[in-house]
């Protein structure tokens, strides 16, 4: 082979490779609300540790951060990503959409995907211990050893139960309840003094259900097995930047990204370590 034909076929060969980021790259700038623009809907209001200050702007919060990684990923820095905000229910409502996509807490439902696409998920739930302050003053703290004997109760029918027996295995069944309303009255009477919940769902209930709730620690999450949730980003159904955003997400968990942001905001920034 010549000189001359080997520099074609090199020069062959970078050509299609530029053509093919070009191609992927306007796949995933071309089918925008605004050309050019990628517009991202949140919550109205948004609440930590989701989004800092209610501003998902600052970048700052779990799903703030994600939102501009992922947005950085398809080809958006962050001065060309735009937000608006929805409500909750609006958002995955069927029909057109003001936004490209949405991010506030969505779990992934086969009845949701009837008229929404998700994404790939960009959070699985962690299983996480709600205390109250008393039973911290006596000595709990975030490890098996300490939390197995503690007196745990669970809602029934949910997979709590199995997973106090397999994570911490106390020495007492943990007492069962209808729902987290009777759960938190348990823990209001001194009945129990832990339970497991999902980590959203703990944090809701330590600031707003009881007076001197904690979130004591953590487990590391699980997988679609567990039975717990797993958030999505929303998407208008059919939209093709779906495939952009679950290829940023595959990244991001590929090269440790997602994780280092969920270490940042949902376990530092929310001062709820990992249970040793």
């Amino acid at each position: 082979m010549n000189l001359k034909k080997l520099d074609l076929i090199i020069a062959a060969g970078i050509f299609a490779l530029f053509a093919g980021h070009a191609s992927a790259n306007e796949k995933c700038l071309s089918p925008t609300i605004k050309p050019g623009i990628l517009t991202v809907a949140t919550g109205n209001p948004t609440y930590f540790p989701w989004v800092l200050d209610d501003d998902p702007k600052s970048g700052k919060g779990f799903e703030a951060a994600v939102a501009y990684e992922v947005a950085a990923r398809m080809g958006y820095p962050a001065d060309k990503v735009e937000w608006v905000r929805t409500s909750f229910d609006q958002a995955i409502q069927p029909g057109a959409k003001d936004f490209d996509f949405n991010l506030q807490q969505y779990s992934i439902t086969t009845e949701r995907a009837k008229v929404i696409d998700f994404s790939t998920p960009y959070y699985t739930a962690a299983r996480a211990v709600l205390v109250r302050k008393p039973v911290v003053a006596a000595g709990a703290v975030a490890t098996v050893a300490s939390i197995r004997k503690l007196v745990w109760g669970a809602v029934a029918g949910s997979t709590a139960p199995g997973a106090i027996k397999t994570l911490i295995g106390p020495a007492a069944e943990p007492s069962l309840f209808d729902d987290t309303a009777d759960i938190s009255e348990a823990l209001k009477a001194g009945q129990i003094d832990a339970t497991l919940l999902d980590l959203p769902t703990a944090l809701y209930m330590a600031a707003a259900v009881l007076d001197d709730g904690v979130v004591l620690g953590q487990f590391p999450h699980g997988d679609e097995e567990t039975g717990l949730d797993q958030f999505g980003l929303v998407f208008e159904k059919g939209n093709p930047l779906r495939v952009c955003a679950d290829a940023a997400i595959a990244g991001m968990v590929k090269d440790g990204k997602l994780a280092a942001i969920e270490a940042e905001w949902l376990q530092n920034a929310t001062g709820v370590p990992l249970i040793k």
